[in-house]
């Protein structure tokens, strides 16, 4: 499918992926513009200039042939109040997966069943839910672009999938987002996402090629707690500290197109795997660490607010991942999250794009079946991340491409590590 061209900011963006501190996503039930312009505010007050919003894919769609025009207006009103706060929007479609938790609409459970990646039906439903909100929102000046849904892939185990079928599945819905926006904001971004699964996951059926080659730009969600990267390593670790920037840079060695940005999506602190008082640093190092990547879109904190814990069961980690506290108040991250937005800021100002040269790369060998060789405790990401420590800042690049010349010269990479 054809896509909109993406390039890479003059700086970076950054910004926080927006849960909201009263009821959480719940409140999307009885929606209050009041309360949503509170959280907006502060997440401004941080010198952030983006969010990142979620609607309930029940709630937009409780029938396969209705789309509730009330549901869809909401969502386009709190556009509107992240355009009064000054920020610009991302919106996630189909949602699918958030916390833990499942949102399927009743069509598609029980004794309706349908596969959602698979039933032709169901995926013409979905396809036709972006189209409407795309033509909702083409016309919001602040408006980022429109995401399929947040990492859709967390639903194959109760939908089963191959490659191929999501491979046609994403190129569907990607068609139907452009569609939906193309007549009047052919500028905006279409993108789709994974949990670190489609990375490190042998044999998943979300794969690296699909994140790093459809849509307009690759998106990744570096957590520490895949592959129990920070308990492996310790919340204060080198590998934990740089895993973002990982994360980009194994991106990158997947896309076909050399200059196509990478967006940190998602990133966050979970305790206890962070304890709190780790966590400011390791928000400070993150954003200064990825912000050296060459071709980085920006990096968007999960999240804005904590649970609440009046709501029940979620896991523990669900409940302290917020740089406000479920009462309103800024914990000690979100300062530090705002310094580190800063200093990154200026240091982009100072010295332009596209970051510090890395032309050393360490060649990844692996199959779809071995693809866990470059997730945490993997003998790819331990090497990576020791030359990391030596100083080298080494690329990625596939086995497939150590001798395609013209590939490495358009990175601009001299030398090749092998062996790993």
């Amino acid at each position: 499918m054809s896509a909109s061209p993406a390039s890479v900011p003059s700086a970076p963006r950054f910004g926080v992926n927006y849960t909201p501190r009263r009821g959480w996503f719940h409140s999307w039930h009885d929606f209050d513009p009041a309360h949503a312009r509170e959280d907006l505010a502060q997440i401004a007050g941080l010198g952030l200039d983006h969010v990142r919003v979620f609607h309930l894919w029940p709630l937009l769609q409780p029938n396969r042939t209705l789309i509730r025009t009330t549901a869809v207006d909401q969502l386009v009103r709190l556009v509107d109040l992240a355009a009064e706060a000054g920020l610009d929007v991302l919106v996630d479609g189909v949602q699918g997966h958030l916390s833990s938790f499942d949102f399927y609409p009743e069509w598609t459970r029980g004794w309706h069943h349908r596969n959602v990646f698979t039933d032709p039906e169901a995926v013409e439903a979905q396809a036709e839910l972006l189209r409407v909100l795309g033509r909702a929102l083409a016309d919001r000046p602040n408006l980022i672009g429109l995401q399929l849904g947040n990492e859709l892939n967390n639903l194959v185990e109760h939908n089963p999938v191959t490659a191929g079928e999501a491979d046609h599945y994403l190129d569907t819905l990607l068609a139907a987002a452009r569609d939906g926006l193309s007549d009047t904001a052919p500028h905006h971004l279409i993108t789709h996402s994974a949990y670190d699964a489609a990375w490190y996951g042998d044999d998943h059926p979300f794969t690296p090629e699909a994140s790093a080659r459809k849509g307009d730009l690759t998106t990744v969600h570096p957590w520490v707690f895949s592959g129990d990267c920070a308990r492996r390593y310790g919340p204060r670790s080198f590998e934990v500290l740089h895993l973002a920037e990982y994360g980009v840079e194994l991106a990158k060695a997947y896309a076909e197109d050399v200059t196509r940005p990478v967006w940190v999506q998602e990133t966050g602190a979970p305790e206890p795997h962070i304890p709190a008082a780790d966590a400011p640093e390791f928000a400070r190092s993150t954003v200064l660490n990825a912000a050296g990547c060459g071709g980085l879109w920006g990096v968007t904190w999960w999240c804005s607010h904590d649970v609440d814990r009046s709501l029940a069961d979620y896991p523990e980690l669900e409940y302290t991942l917020g740089l406000f506290d479920s009462a309103g108040r800024a914990k000690p991250i979100a300062a530090a999250f705002a310094e580190a937005v800063a200093e990154a800021v200026a240091e982009v100002r100072a010295a332009p794009r596209p970051g510090q040269p890395r032309d050393k790369a360490l060649v990844l060998a692996c199959t779809p079946a071995t693809r866990s060789v470059s997730g945490p405790g993997g003998s790819f990401f331990e090497a990576w991340m020791r030359l990391t420590e030596q100083g080298v800042r080494p690329a990625v690049v596939l086995a497939s491409r150590a001798d395609d010349t013209a590939h490495l010269a358009a990175r601009g990479i001299t030398e090749l590590v092998r062996g790993t």
